[in-house]
């Protein structure tokens, strides 16, 4: 298990993602001034290119990404947290949406091996209690030459590294507060994010448990990246 100074227990992470579930939309959209819903796109686009049948998003949240993949033939959005997945299921019913949800951890997923085409995981990784635990489980149910994406966020880069380092250390803790009367959920965010693997680190990490054709794409002065690899066909 990789040791990190922010806490990461399982039942903390879910609590406070619980607490905060009433808003949790609308702080994302006013957190990111809307940028989350292009970010959640480019994942999309990326999906519908791979043409999969079943798709896997796990730590679906409130379902947003999930819901922006209806021209599969089937989604499944799992995530251990009920509050949120709630959500999910009042926007799939609002949407008229077939999507599949499922209450599961992901380092525990209730899946056959090799059972899905594609799994994708928005801002969820993060979060992971063990994090190569967490990456084992998820490509353990992909199939062969299925395509594992994932999007999170990453330390800003570049001319504007400086402001938006300030925007995630003080403005968001406070604004999130207020929104959410929430005093934890909005400071462990940057705390997470500067303490997780990013960049080569990640994609190094991703190689090692057996993915090939590992790339990344910083995302918006490199706020998120998008990281993506392949499961090779056995043999």
């Amino acid at each position: 298990m990789r040791s990190e100074l922010v806490e990461k227990r399982s039942h903390a992470i879910r609590d406070m993602f619980a607490r905060v579930a009433n808003r949790y939309d609308l702080l994302n959209h006013l957190l990111s001034l809307g940028v989350d819903m292009h970010w959640r796109r480019r994942v999309t686009r990326r999906v519908v290119r791979a043409a999969p049948t079943v798709v896997l998003d796990a730590c679906t949240g409130t379902g947003d990404l999930a819901l922006s993949l209806g021209k599969t033939e089937r989604v499944i959005g799992s995530d251990f947290c009920l509050p949120m997945l709630r959500h999910a299921r009042r926007k799939t019913r609002q949407r008229g949406s077939g999507l599949g949800l499922a209450a599961a951890d992901a380092l525990s997923m209730p899946l056959r091996d090799e059972s899905v085409d594609v799994v994708t995981v928005a801002f969820g990784v993060r979060n992971f209690e063990d994090l190569d635990d967490g990456l084992e489980e998820l490509i353990r149910v992909l199939g062969p030459n299925g395509l594992f994406l994932i999007l999170e966020f990453s330390k800003p880069k570049g001319i504007f590294a400086p402001i938006l380092e300030w925007w995630a250390r003080r403005v968001l803790p406070w604004v999130g507060k207020v929104v959410s009367r929430d005093s934890e959920a909005y400071v462990y965010l940057p705390e997470s994010i500067r303490t997780f693997p990013e960049g080569e680190e990640m994609c190094s990490l991703l190689r090692e448990h057996g993915l090939v054709e590992v790339k990344m794409v910083p995302l918006t002065w490199g706020v998120a990246t998008l990281y993506e690899g392949v499961k090779p066909r056995r043999g």
